[in-house]
């Protein structure tokens, strides 16, 4: 199998998305959860022949995608999802937000796991509901769910737990055992979980990923799949989610969202994702090469700066990084940004309790890992 190979720097620094347009070209960017490869031909293909055919209206019906992606799920991990049961949405935020409005109203509390993905805050705010952190149990670097911290919140009346699986940023993922037991506590609170399962594709070899409404028929029923291939393929600018159920309960209300929330997505969004759930050969030589990157990263760290604090993640390309020790100050991103030019996404806007952590995305080249690990340096007194 062959690995990816990163672009260069200048022909990277030419890109219009928000990675590479966000700071000036002095400013090396490592925060964006974009890749800097190029994405799979058979996709670059078949985006082509629709600007050459000038195919470029609304998306209506698109039955290709539920149902690559009910071969993809089967093939991967063994699951079984109903190509009917597969709605299309235009990101997963827009996805959460939309399917959330049939359970919860204004004012409702939502549960997180911080220090979590940024977004799922802002995605309460618009439902205008209330944040519940019921934090992650930290052992050193690694995290796993606290159960009695969730169960506390599910019975003062939390109506839904946005639950980022695999977990973004802290690089978990979380075991069958640990969401079965997940699925019985919502059932007995009737609480409905919203797994955003956005990285679950890019999950390494020595892990194994389970999608929730997988693991059990409890998880089918109180549970609703939020993903999308824009991060495993590397095609978020195209706008294009899945919402998912497998059970009538949920069936029902995903139909019940307004016939927008299909149309809003793109129709290059929706032919690009229902042709990535083809591509396993690019998928698996992705993961080759950021299974290559995660490695190298801890050794740069180890080398040189092995006061700093990294577990190697199970899955995707965000590597999740403890700087205390570097006594760069209450905000060490601001640090690193003014001082070394390094633009990372600072640990506080993950979790309150996260201040001195930063997140760093290695789908990237070495040439460019190592440069940021130099910035880094060129910071420490």
């Amino acid at each position: 199998m062959t690995k990816l190979t990163a672009l260069p720097l200048a022909q990277l620094q030419k890109r219009r998305s928000a990675k590479w347009r966000e700071f000036p070209n002095e400013i090396l960017p490592l925060p964006v959860a974009e890749m800097d490869f190029e994405i799979a031909k058979p996709i670059r293909d078949v985006l082509e022949e629709m600007i050459k055919g000038s195919d470029t209206g609304y998306l209506g019906p698109i039955p290709e995608l539920g149902i690559n992606l009910s071969k993809f799920a089967s093939k991967r991990w063994n699951w079984e999802i109903d190509p009917e049961h597969v709605f299309t949405a235009t990101d997963v935020g827009v996805g959460m937000v939309e399917i959330a409005r049939m359970v919860v109203n204004p004012g409702d509390s939502i549960m997180i796991n911080s220090p979590v993905y940024h977004n799922m805050n802002n995605w309460i705010a618009e439902l205008k509901c209330v944040s519940y952190d019921a934090p992650l149990r930290k052992d050193g670097l690694h995290y796993t769910l606290d159960f009695a911290a969730i169960e506390i919140g599910y019975k003062s009346g939390v109506k839904a737990h946005f639950f980022c699986s695999p977990h973004n940023p802290v690089g978990t993922v979380f075991s069958k055992a640990e969401l079965i037991e997940l699925a019985e506590l919502a059932k007995k609170y009737d609480v409905t979980i919203f797994s955003d399962e956005i990285h679950g594709p890019l999950t390494y070899p020595d892990s194994e990923f389970h999608p929730f409404l997988s693991v059990s028929e409890t998880a089918r029923e109180v549970g609703i799949c939020l993903t999308a291939a824009s991060k495993s393929w590397n095609l978020a600018g195209l706008k294009c989610a899945t919402i998912i159920t497998a059970h009538p309960k949920q069936l029902e209300r995903a139909k019940s969202m307004p016939m927008a929330v299909h149309y809003r997505a793109s129709l290059f969004g929706a032919v690009a994702s229902a042709t990535a759930y083809e591509c396993f050969d690019w998928l698996d030589s992705a993961i080759e090469t950021m299974d290559s990157n995660r490695k190298f990263l801890a050794k740069l760290l180890s080398e040189k700066l092995p006061t700093v604090g990294y577990r190697i993640p199970d899955f995707s390309y965000l590597a999740w990084l403890d700087l205390a020790e570097l006594k760069l100050g209450a905000n060490p991103a601001e640090v690193l940004l003014g001082q070394g030019k390094l633009a990372l996404n600072p640990g506080i806007t993950f979790g309150p309790e996260s201040a001195n952590f930063v997140r760093l995305n290695f789908a990237t080249s070495e040439e460019i890992l190592n440069e940021a690990i130099s910035r880094m340096v060129s910071c420490v007194k």
